[in-house]
């Protein structure tokens, strides 16, 4: 689709009046597609004398107002502003309408369940579950991530095995949620069963409260719950309570052509691999968890980081370069200990080969300021050798690979993914591809050879769940 599409203009003749509505659905549908807003709107004042629709209001507005809620999985404000699943979601979409957006941030899901309802936002895009319940009160847009909810104790307290054993136990769940629904039909075959809610607090600080011991248990939504295990490790998934259930976006009445048209766009994001790279961004290495590993690197953050962090951040700032990510690439090569050396002879705190320390001029690579410079130096240099099509965060993750592996592996999985009809250019794509070269069936046609292809996919997995875990312990210890 081309962006700007509220404000493209075309010179199709009318329709006569008389056309099937049915036809009318499918002509708004590949009018979007290829011209915009401007047309829906036409045609639908030609064929019905109907109070403007949704979509009307947006594209004549320009801005598209979405109700969302402050959270580590939807929208909150990142290093470089606004970011969150959601956020990234709802700007691709009001990109290709070519509308400004506005974020309306509400408490809970419950308050913007109630907006919607009172017609204050366009769409409600806050990782809300599609429901029963809510299915026959509310519109949806179509299905866009899957979950699951989870019954989460804290692992040093009572873990129950199954639904019958909560009883007993304090069960406290934010109201208005999907998880008082479940609750609700669970109680009827297990009329024990108790819990409290609270509009207080978010699932995201009920999951705190477990981890603090205030209470014994809750339950969320497993990406909710994913994302928070790492920054509260002593988190610990019981069971599942239900079957999965999917996240989609609320919408208000009168709103069946922005339905139509949202099915269209979920499909075409979904089908260019959009979608993927952008849960792959929030989502994707959050499957490696290790609770002794992030324990350990959480008092690391405090213990060890405090000796080493302004030089990060010098160097970083000569070189361009997040100084969150070289400290988390740093702490996955050494774990900061500026004396580490592998059998293969890299030292330091950045691992550095012998070579490549004395191409950048190391005398010592047991000195940490030598070592963290060059390091630095270094993953610039790739960054700059990575292809002008690898865009964002991609460029990082690309070159962490090549820092791993050598960049010459690097360039035979993109050739790889070219003839496997992969984007050589994403590494959602790259990811797959990478532990195909240690297959005879691939390297040997290739120009590098063979290469243990895993291990910079995991490289780059942890040191993504390492930022994501320092930045949160930064913000923490600046709050406290």
């Amino acid at each position: 689709m081309d962006g700007n599409l509220c404000n493209l203009k075309s010179d199709y003749p009318s329709p006569q009046k008389t056309a099937h509505p049915v036809s009318c659905c499918i002509i708004f549908a590949i009018i979007f597609i290829l011209c915009g807003c401007d047309q829906v709107s036409t045609l639908t004042d030609i064929y019905s004398s109907d109070p403007p629709t949704v979509l009307d209001d947006i594209c004549e507005s320009g801005e598209l107002i979405i109700l969302t809620r402050n959270a580590p999985t939807t929208y909150y404000e990142g290093r470089d502003g606004p970011d969150g699943f959601e956020y990234q979601l709802v700007e691709r979409f009001a990109e290709e309408l070519g509308v400004g957006v506005s974020y309306v941030v509400l408490n809970s899901v419950q308050d913007i369940l109630s907006a919607i309802e009172n017609g204050e936002g366009h769409i409600g895009a806050a990782g809300i579950t599609r429901t029963r319940e809510r299915k026959n009160r509310y519109n949806f847009g179509p299905d866009y991530k899957s979950v699951q909810q989870q019954l989460i104790c804290h692992r040093k307290g009572q873990v129950p095995e199954k639904i019958t054993h909560v009883s007993g136990l304090s069960l406290l769940v934010a109201d208005g949620t999907s998880y008082v629904e479940n609750l609700k039909r669970l109680k009827f075959k297990t009329p024990g069963l108790g819990w409290e809610t609270t509009r207080e607090f978010s699932t995201d600080q009920i999951l705190e409260k477990v981890w603090r011991r205030e209470i014994d248990c809750t339950i969320a939504d497993s990406n909710i719950v994913a994302i928070n295990r790492r920054y509260f490790p002593q988190l610990n998934i019981a069971f599942p309570v239900n079957e999965t259930e999917f996240l989609a976006w609320v919408l208000p009445d009168n709103s069946e052509n922005l339905q139509n048209l949202l099915q269209h766009w979920f499909e075409e994001i979904k089908a260019n691999n959009v979608l993927a790279e952008i849960d792959d961004r929030f989502f994707g290495y959050i499957d490696i968890f290790d609770y002794v590993d992030i324990m350990t690197f959480k008092r690391r953050i405090r213990d060890r980081l405090p000796g080493y962090q302004q030089i990060f951040i010098q160097a970083c700032k000569k070189e361009n370069i997040p100084w969150t990510y070289l400290a988390a690439q740093s702490y996955q090569e050494s774990h900061w200990n500026p004396k580490a050396k592998s059998p293969t002879g890299v030292r330091g705190i950045m691992m550095l080969t012998l070579p490549t320390a004395q191409s950048l001029g190391v005398t010592s690579r047991l000195d940490p300021e030598q070592n963290i410079y060059a390091g630095a130096k270094y993953m610039a240099h790739m960054i700059e050798r990575i292809p002008d099509d690898v865009h964002d965060d991609d460029r990082y993750w690309f070159a962490m690979a090549a820092y791993n592996m050598g960049i010459g592996h690097l360039w035979d999985a993109r050739t790889l993914a070219r003839r496997l009809g992969k984007n050589p250019s994403s590494w959602l794509d790259i990811q797959e591809v990478l532990p195909l070269l240690s297959s005879k069936k691939y390297y040997k046609t290739l120009k590098y050879g063979y290469a243990r292809g895993y291990e910079p996919v995991i490289y780059v997995k942890r040191i993504r769940n390492y930022q994501e875990i320092l930045e949160n312990e930064l913000s923490k210890l600046m709050d406290s």
